[in-house]
């Protein structure tokens, strides 16, 4: 703990970041070092003036509140040269000098898949995230992702419904929650076995800046990052870069032209990403290193698009599988539907209400219907 306190002060140190951390430690011997001989280490280093400051007069008592919180249970600080740290984000440029964990550190090493897509998903690209997630936690590879609102709350869920373990990447200090409205799914995420983290001191609030940088740990501990669904312009292809710089595999599913969540999917599709229509094509990619993870149970289908009506469930009538034959995952009108199937308008619509219902179709601001299973 005595070492602890000095690497807690110098991650609070202002205007250093992790990249000048490293260099810091590079000329001295370990942080405590650093507020030792700060007169000679400034010799070596061009430091700021806040930053000198600081160095000077760290805020002592929030670092004590700190080393307390991590005597607490299911609380950790892990720094770069604890052997907790997770390897492949240490081989990363800019990996974040330490990490607050809640949970179990032990999963910090262990296989993983970034699940990553917008905060307002479609229908489709909620269960897409949870099935996926659900099936390749099944296949012992861990599923990471941000806590947020949409994919990545699924892509959780997705895991805890297989029986396993999830790690969450936070933007906040890790004593608080944000959105607050996934402070339960946080206790089960823990209470399952799995891990939140985050770089940020405690008591540190959601700030518009914190979650992107987040998104470089995210893919640093991760073997590859499946971009769910993305809008042109979205926090998710932020992730996929940082994916790409860090020589880590980028998979995106493909989806309706017409959809604007499919843009940024197609756009790194365009640039390289691995197209992906099933998980398994996922584990295909990985190789050797996924069958080493993978569980010796049957392999599932999962199959995530097409048009076929065989995985359409039983309790459908003859009228209402006719209709879902008509009706792709493109929008389509009702008068549309009507010439397709040879219905009545009366009956399509009634129909369409009762699939909307069951989640097999949702209604478009344009008046129009696209499938969702």
């Amino acid at each position: 703990m005595t070492q602890l306190k000095y690497w807690l002060a110098l991650n609070r140190t202002p205007y250093i970041g992790p990249v000048s951390f490293r260099t810091i430690l590079e000329v001295a011997d370990s942080p405590k070092d650093i507020f030792d001989n700060i007169n000679e280490i400034k010799k070596h280093i061009n430091l700021n003036a806040r930053s000198l400051a600081y160095i000077k007069n760290p805020d002592w008592q929030a670092i004590e509140a700190e080393l307390s919180w991590a005597k607490t249970e299911k609380n950790h600080i892990i720094t770069l040269n604890d052997a907790r740290y997770p390897q492949r984000l240490a081989e990363t440029q800019d990996a974040p000098p330490l990490l607050y964990v809640h949970g179990n550190p032990d999963n910090l090493n262990q296989p993983q898949i970034a699940i990553v897509g917008s905060r307002n998903p479609s229908p489709t690209g909620k269960d897409n995230a949870y099935q996926f997630a659900k099936y390749l936690a099944q296949q012992n590879i861990i599923i990471t992702s941000g806590l947020a609102l949409g994919i990545d709350c699924e892509s959780h869920r997705g895991a805890l419904a297989a029986g396993a373990k999830t790690i969450a990447v936070i933007g906040t200090g890790l004593n608080r929650v944000y959105p607050a409205k996934h402070r339960q799914l946080a206790h089960e995420i823990v209470n399952s076995g799995g891990t939140l983290i985050s770089e940020y001191p405690l008591d540190t609030p959601a700030k518009r800046e914190h979650f992107p940088r987040r998104n470089r740990i995210i893919s640093g501990m991760s073997l590859g990052v499946l971009v769910v669904e993305a809008a042109q312009k979205s926090g998710s292809l932020i992730t996929a870069r940082y994916a790409g710089e860090q020589g880590r595999e980028v998979f995106a599913i493909p989806g309706s032209i017409h959809n604007p969540l499919a843009k940024g999917c197609h756009s790194l599709i365009r640039e390289g990403a691995k197209l992906v229509e099933r998980a398994e094509h996922i584990l295909e990619e990985l190789g050797p290193f996924a069958i080493n993870c993978a569980t010796t149970q049957e392999t599932k289908t999962s199959k995530i698009s097409g048009t076929n009506t065989e995985n359409i469930e039983p309790k459908l009538d003859a009228d209402y599988l006719h209709l879902l034959k008509h009706l792709g995952f493109d929008p389509v009108s009702v008068d549309t539907l009507v010439e397709r199937s040879g219905l009545t308008p009366e009956s399509v619509s009634s129909m369409l209400l009762v699939l909307e219902l069951q989640d097999y179709v949702q209604s478009l601001p344009s008046g129009t219907y696209s499938r969702v299973k």
